[in-house]
């Protein structure tokens, strides 16, 4: 796949550099986000982005710093704003180069100046670095920096005001600054000695971000600085600018931090080690031995569901199980009453406590079926047992072996987009992929307790053992519908027809309620309406309220989102699914799904996979510019690749090229994994399909109305 490349000849177009958006974080929480030339177009970008307190909020400390060029009495400033449909200065005529790896560098050349800048983020500290180099100078040259400061919830925006304090405190080769007393001090230092600093503090207006106000959203802020740093450079020498939340105690130790920091980067030199170096990114470890997962940058914050479902692919395919241990582990760690709490419980969220199971079946590739149950195996029972007890009066156990989902105030599924308080895509009822994960779910606990489980175990096998039968019967009688795919929900008045992706889920976990038949009906149906190259619509494009792309008002994006967008993370459901049915033969297929991101990583976001796509083409990229579900199924189709090719990860690339697939033909999955032994022949039931699987609509209705009177 492609080497991450950028054409110089278009750095200074900026239809070109302001689509294109770098990411660096510290692994704690904070971030650096900007576009190429580093001129801010979200109010989420900035310098530095970090978390101050436990709270959980992000703010905005340093927005930008603006580099200018003196030499003969002649200034020349290399930084790039735009003012309310203006653009002032216009540096980017002096970009000549842009790199990413091993850490975002541009070059500007000013006349007979070269002037080299690389940006570094701190790992495991709120700090960050960047190194000036006069590549090049035929006379005396200085070198002036000025930082602007936001002091803000990044969500937020900031304007002038009298209780900004303007004024800089002296700090080890620098000035510390606190705009307001609620902040910690932002330490600017500078690691060459006799640095000047200028104190001139003022308000800069207008700062215009047009990405906010494409977004329909305010698009207007007003920064403060505080005054201006500047030295001379000889030819050949540097100067390092740090931000940090802590003092440097010397120049020297501002250049020893900045040498051994940027020595251990690892290099990103083509598609899969970008992916591997953005799935870092998204594990953040905080206070108190927690670790989480970022849901996506520059504006995401963690969810449950999207912590589980992105895991082992941002993970396991690195080899990094321990972080995906510790990040389960402190989920397992705040269970309340047999539940997960926060955005991780099925009350606000059905599906997510279910896609744990899922998780902690990619998991025991790595470590093992008998440590996955000594270690989750209380857990597993007692999330299934709160289902079956019902969660907040808007989840429970129906007697007909179903989950029924159920809340006013709030979606419950992963569609969960809604305008004015009203869910985009309401689906109260039984939703098909949370009913897919629940059978997931029972059939893997039974066979962990049969097989690793004590007394108390067997007492469970026992008692849980009929119910997948009920599931799957249930299941098969109110989703199958008669033109051959499956309802996206059922509720009191029948299936909802609307074709959608969630029914891809029931064909692509370990566990299935359908036979081969209906698996290729609904990878049929999928493949004829909803796949693209991105990943999967979100509705068939012959439904009247499709929608073809995500521009627009918060609210027209809102309703496109699940009305048609392209999302990625569903994409590894289909590929497993046809996999399951086709074996290697499908190995062409998934490689070239694979390579359709290839390009990606070279635009919107930098190095990494975006969170949606419009549904029409050129398939736009969308959302948040880095994504940790999408950047997982990335990664988890490389390593389905991978197990069914010969040799290292470009074994399937070379494999397409000579118009064979590498290594021995492997044999046909099965398409139900077994059951264990000790829950007897109901469970291996389970896995068979009903005779009684076409159900006409009328005998849905009156069951589904049967199940919501219970």
């Amino acid at each position: 796949m492609s080497a991450l490349t950028f054409d110089k000849s278009e750095l200074g177009n900026l239809e070109y550099s302001l689509q294109r958006e770098m990411l660096s974080t510290d692994r704690i929480g904070g971030y650096m986000s900007t576009t190429i030339v580093c001129c801010n177009t979200r109010r989420y970008h900035g310098l530095m982005v970090a978390p101050i307190d436990d709270s959980g909020r992000t703010y905005v400390l340093l927005s930008s710093l603006d580099e200018t060029v003196v030499q003969h009495d002649q200034t020349f400033n290399l930084a790039l704003h735009r003012f309310k449909g203006v653009y002032e200065p216009r540096g980017h005529k002096y970009i000549t180069d842009f790199e990413y790896t091993p850490t975002p560098t541009i070059t500007y050349r000013v006349g007979g100046v070269i002037l080299k800048k690389e940006m570094l983020w701190i790992h495991k500290r709120t700090q960050l670095m960047i190194r000036y180099t006069l590549v090049d100078a035929h006379s005396e040259t200085r070198l002036r920096l000025r930082p602007f400061l936001a002091f803000r919830d990044k969500h937020a925006l900031t304007h002038a005001n009298m209780e900004a304090d303007g004024h800089s405190y002296p700090a080890v080769n620098g000035v510390k600054c606190r705009l307001y007393n609620s902040f910690p001090w932002l330490y600017l230092q500078t690691s060459k000695p006799g640095t000047e600093f200028v104190p001139a503090p003022d308000w800069y207006y207008g700062f215009e971000y047009q990405q906010e106000l494409a977004r329909g959203y305010e698009g207007y802020e007003d920064l403060l600085t505080t005054g201006y740093f500047e030295a001379e450079l000889k030819k050949g020498e540097s100067i390092i600018f740090s931000a940090s939340l802590d003092e440097m105690g010397s120049t020297k130790t501002i250049e020893e931090v900045f040498a051994a920091s940027i020595a251990r980067r690892t290099h990103k030199i083509d598609f899969i080690s970008c992916l591997e170096h953005s799935a870092r990114q998204f594990l953040i470890r905080r206070p108190g031995d927690r670790t989480e997962v970022v849901s996506g940058y520059p504006w995401h914050g963690v969810s449950g569901r999207q912590t589980f479902i992105s895991l082992p692919g941002i993970t396991l395919e690195q080899g990094h199980k321990e972080d995906c241990i510790d990040a389960l582990d402190t989920l397992v760690r705040e269970m309340r009453d047999g539940m997960f709490t926060g955005s991780a419980s099925a009350e606000v969220a059905a599906d997510a406590p279910l896609w744990f199971f899922w998780t902690l079946q990619q998991l025991e590739r790595e470590v093992g079926a008998k440590e996955i149950w000594a270690s989750y195996g209380p857990a597993m029972k007692d999330i299934l047992e709160s289902y079956r007890q019902g969660i907040g009066g808007r989840v429970a156990l129906h007697d007909n072996g179903l989950i029924w989902a159920s809340s006013e105030e709030v979606p419950l599924t992963w569609m969960n987009s809604t305008i004015d308080g009203r869910p985009v895509t309401p689906r109260n009822g039984y939703q098909v992929e949370v009913n897919a994960l629940w059978y997931n779910a029972v059939c893997y606990t039974l066979e962990l307790a049969g097989k690793y489980g004590d007394k108390t175990d067997k007492a469970f096998v026992k008692e849980w053992v009929p119910l997948p039968a009920r599931t799957q019967e249930s299941f098969i009688e109110l989703f199958r519908l008669p033109e051959g795919y499956l309802a996206d929900f059922v509720d009191g008045s029948g299936p909802d027809k609307s074709t959608r992706p969630n029914m891809i889920v029931a064909c692509g976990l370990n566990y299935k309620m359908l036979d081969e038949t209906m698996q290729l009906e609904v990878i049929r149906t999928v493949r004829q309406h909803l796949l693209t190259p991105k990943g999967l619509r979100t509705l068939s494009p012959q439904n009247p309220l499709y929608r073809g792309s995500q521009e627009g008002m918060p609210a027209e994006r809102d309703f496109a989102a699940k009305n048609g967008s392209v999302w990625p993370w569903l994409l590894p459901f289909y590929i497993k699914a046809c996999f399951d049915i086709d074996g290697d033969a499908f190995l062409p297929q998934a490689e070239e799904a694979l390579e359709n991101f290839d390009e990606d990583i070279q635009r919107y976001g930098i190095g990494s996979i975006c969170e949606l796509y419009d549904a029409d083409p050129p398939y736009a990229s969308r959302g948040a510019i880095s994504q940790a579900w999408s950047v997982g199924a990335a990664l988890d189709i490389h390593r389905m690749i991978r197990e069914r090719s010969k040799g290292d990860s470009q074994a399937p690339k070379a494999a397409k090229k000579s118009g064979r697939t590498n290594g021995p033909k492997e044999k046909k999955p099965a398409k139900t994994k077994p059951a264990a032994k000790s829950a007897g022949k109901t469970v291996k039931a389970a896995a068979k399909s009903p005779a009684a699987a076409k159900t006409p609509k009328a005998a849905a209705k009156k069951a589904a109305g049967k199940a919501a009177k219970k």
